[in-house]
């Protein structure tokens, strides 16, 4: 890089979003029932009663929005399969009609000149699969697998950038430990089952896409955390060893050493003997991937005990990590926050990016997760002036750029997200998008960090602002 300000020739601008988030239709043309719309459905679990319709209506949309990608000048873009479009039981028949909606999309996307990177699986699990057991039945990572197959036959020839999994940790650990994500289900022992499953199923598809004999680059999304302690003594450190083993060092090391932390292991002994790992799962999981995605929001801080500091520093957010002291806490640093109330620190994308290219090998990594929700709205002059999320992503990338000058292979960046969408438990609350969505109308308005997002990836280098 000649210039200080400029990224890597090549470098590849793309921005995501994922099906349940935006295509709405959800009962379109044949699909099936995903643990999401049983969440949705279910009073009190999702805000203001919020379900994934009409979303952004993406399904019959898609045109409109290849057409937005190429104004914002993306190289890539990243969006997910839904698996009950494709296999509405989950297992068995294929919907004709599901495999068509993606095939009309990947070839608008090469028409307007954007790579298309496909994610298998962003937490849309089909139904009747959880009614048999969900990811803590083994059967569903071979159901994964097939439904992998089917996919990349279908779309292989034209779809070279495959994500199988998307964030294990929070289908694993939000969907059933503590039941905040879909399917709401509380139990520990369960939550380490999907875990291995999860990463089972990622292995078992990834063989299952390079088996099609298309061309193919294969990774997963993984939500590395930044886990630090608060304070520089030895409980605080003790704390952030046993939170980084559950939320990092039990996807990680499965997928790079071929093994699960014995540390980790010995934490939660308690909860599980580990009896679901079987001989061989282990060298699928780790076999090699071509990539990693990283996903990035904001650090974590841990302390070993609540004493001596300030309550309103003391995060009530979730429950405490699985494993962790009965004192041990998380502890908010004071900094300036998001919509989601998630702290900004941009140094905490560097650590990932850091540790992640050790820990992998040096494979190639692309940030394929990375943004912020702030509170919106349309001025009089029918823009969305969005100060606050230009510094973020500012901020953010220029920690990027520092990782890549210090030898991390970071080859492309994805911003979270395209459109403003359906988040989750927070429903249409929060506004993670560079684009504005009126969900009333589905106007889309490019936010002034979209103008801003659009310049940086038709030059390389940061806009003048």
């Amino acid at each position: 890089m000649s210039n200080p300000n400029d990224f890597p020739e090549g470098f590849l601008w793309g921005a995501a979003t994922a099906s349940f988030q935006i295509e709405g239709a959800t009962t379109a043309d044949g699909r099936g029932r995903s643990i999401w719309d049983t969440f949705a459905d279910t009073p009190g679990k999702v805000l203001n009663g919020d379900t994934g319709d009409p979303a952004d209506d993406h399904y019959h949309r898609y045109a409109e929005d290849v057409a937005l990608m190429r104004r914002l000048n993306l190289g890539a873009y990243r969006f997910s399969v839904a698996w009950p479009r494709i296999i509405p039981e989950g297992s068995g028949a294929v919907n004709q009609a599901g495999l068509d909606f993606y095939d009309r999309l990947v070839d608008s996307l090469l028409e307007a000149g954007v790579q298309p990177w496909a994610t298998l699986y962003h937490w849309d699990l089909p139904q009747p699969l959880e009614d048999a057991g969900g990811w803590p039945a083994r059967d569903t990572a071979y159901r994964f697998a097939e439904y992998a197959k089917v996919v990349a036959d279908a779309l292989g020839d034209r779809v070279t950038n495959w994500m199988t999994i998307n964030e294990p940790w929070c289908s694993a650990f939000l969907g059933y430990e503590n039941g905040h994500h879909a399917p709401g289900r509380r139990d520990a022992a369960a939550a380490l089952a999907a875990t291995h499953h999860l990463l089972l199923g990622h292995g078992l598809a990834t063989e299952a896409i390079r088996s099609t004999g298309h061309t193919a680059t294969v990774g997963l999304a993984h939500n590395q955390a930044v886990i630090r302690p608060h304070g520089a003594n030895a409980a605080d450190a003790r704390a952030a060893r046993r939170a980084d083993g559950v939320r990092n060092r039990i996807f990680t090391d499965p997928l790079f050493k071929g093994a699960y932390p014995a540390d980790v292991v010995e934490d939660l002994a308690d909860i599980s003997d580990f009896s679901f790992v079987q001989e061989g799962d282990l060298a699928t999981i780790s076999a090699p991937i071509d990539f990693l995605g990283v996903n990035y929001y904001s650090p974590e801080f841990v302390a070993g005990s609540a004493k001596g500091i300030d309550p309103a520093l003391v995060s009530g957010e979730g429950e405490a990590w699985l494993g962790a002291g009965p004192e041990e806490v998380h502890v908010s640093q004071g900094l300036p926050v998001t919509h989601m109330g998630w702290e900004i620190d941009p140094t905490g994308l560097y650590d990932v990016l850091q540790r992640l290219a050790g820990e992998s090998g040096g494979i190639d990594l692309y940030v394929t997760e990375n943004g912020c929700a702030f509170e919106d709205t349309v001025s009089e002059d029918g823009a969305v002036h969005d100060p606050d999320r230009t510094s973020y992503y500012e901020g953010h990338l220029r920690a990027a750029k520092e990782a890549i000058h210090a030898g991390v292979p970071l080859r492309g960046y994805f911003a979270w997200s395209l459109l403003d969408n359906f988040e989750w438990a927070w429903g249409y609350s929060r506004r993670f998008g560079i684009v504005h969505v009126n969900y009333e109308t589905q106007e889309r308005i490019v936010k002034d960090t979209g103008h801003w997002y659009a310049e940086l990836a038709r030059t390389s280098r940061f806009p003048v602002r």
